[in-house]
């Protein structure tokens, strides 16, 4: 793989991964388009590496609430412990997809421009309604976690945003928009690291001279570009301004259907 595509992969990794434009669906969008042979070979690996930049960018911009999350386990503090164990419940429906439907899922990453077209509209339909949800005071609530769980679970198809899910979700529910956004970039840093290490134990990952250049500037450009956007991210949904980004991926999913129809 070329420097210069592990980089653009990288800003479209620290860019998608928090705005609510799916990192998924764009780098398979971008992976077919470039179609770099290379690229599949060291997709896994790439993927891994990225996922820990965005994963990092996270723990830096959110350390402070990591700590008490980590904190809340043991300290006796109800509230505490209550976020704590939100964030815990959030998780399991992620957990659940991804092991029982491993294989299927996998059977999407392949290429599949027409599906990742068609969950991005639906990621437009989520957002456009989620913008137009009155601005409440509201906690998110055990029941809260369950529901932006299962919203999390199936944004692991590509082209459905995870952070557009499950702050979407968030707001529908009737919980205040800067808080659904804080909690939804937070309940996703144990399932990134999870599955980052799942794939380097479980996966035949070798790396080469060759790769590890690409590698360092793929992680650099999606650890800062992460960073940038998920502030700007906060700032979005606090300002309901969500429905520009629901223009957007109704713009490059059908652009996207288009060309799968056309090149294919």
């Amino acid at each position: 793989m070329e420097i210069l595509h592990a980089i653009i992969l990288g800003i479209v990794q620290g860019l998608t991964e928090f705005l609510p434009v799916s990192s998924s669906g764009h780098l398979e969008i971008v992976k077919c388009i470039l179609s770099d042979e290379n690229i599949g070979k060291q997709s896994m690996l790439m993927t891994v590496v990225l996922h820990a930049a965005t994963a990092l960018s996270t723990i830096y911009i959110f350390w402070e609430d990591i700590v008490k999350i980590i904190k809340g386990l043991f300290s006796g503090e109800k509230s505490d412990v209550y976020f704590s164990l939100k964030i815990i419940l959030s998780m399991i429906p992620a957990v659940i997809m991804g092991l029982v439907w491993e294989e299927t899922i996998e059977s999407f990453f392949d290429c599949n421009l027409s599906f990742v077209g068609t969950m991005l509209i639906i990621t437009a339909l989520l957002l456009y309604f989620a913008d137009k949800s009155k601005s409440t005071d509201k906690q998110v609530s055990f029941f809260h976690s369950i529901i932006i769980g299962i919203s999390q679970a199936i944004a692991i198809l590509p082209g459905i945003s995870r952070s557009g899910a499950t702050i979407s979700t968030s707001v529908l529910l009737g919980v205040d928009k800067e808080k659904s956004a804080r909690f939804s970039f937070l309940m996703v840093v144990p399932l990134i690291l999870g599955k980052m290490f799942k794939d380097i134990f479980s996966a035949d990952l070798c790396l080469t001279s060759n790769e590890s250049l690409p590698l360092l500037f793929g992680f650099i450009s999606a650890f800062m570009i992460g960073i940038m956007a998920c502030k700007l991210m906060i700032k979005i949904v606090k300002n309901s301004k969500l429905k520009y980004f629901s223009f957007y991926c109704v713009f490059v999913g059908v652009s996207i259907i288009l060309y799968s129809n056309i090149y294919a």
